[in-house]
């Protein structure tokens, strides 16, 4: 069984920035595909970025060039960086995992950018 623990969400003024940490544990971290998805108030769950085992990355289009994924398999966590933030970005972020056909997903960790 995967467990995925998120951290690093919070409050921050518009153009701010925060870091966001998904620990994994229970799984082969290093194989897996991984990713970031948000979900805001009475909106679908979307996706913000992925990142493949071998680092490969893509991004929604609404962030690009403002959010980094990047991972570490030595330390079985995966990061998103993210600057320049806008209130748009406020919702709940959700780390995901992937590997041999299954899926598994974190609790959740609120992001809330004011204006």
């Amino acid at each position: 069984q995967v467990q995925l623990v998120e951290s690093g969400g919070g409050l921050v003024q518009a153009g701010g920035s925060l870091r966001l940490s998904c620990l994994a544990s229970g799984s082969i971290f290093s194989i897996a595909t991984m990713g970031w998805y948000r979900q805001a108030p009475g909106k679908q769950r979307e996706l913000v970025a992925h990142i493949t085992r071998s680092s490969s990355t893509n991004y929604a289009d609404s962030v690009k060039g403002r959010f980094t994924i990047s991972r570490d398999n030595a330390k079985n966590t995966m990061y998103l960086q993210m600057n320049s933030l806008k209130p748009e970005d406020t919702a709940a972020y959700y780390c995901w995992y992937f590997s041999s056909g299954s899926q598994y997903w974190g609790q959740g960790t609120q992001v809330t950018v004011s204006s």
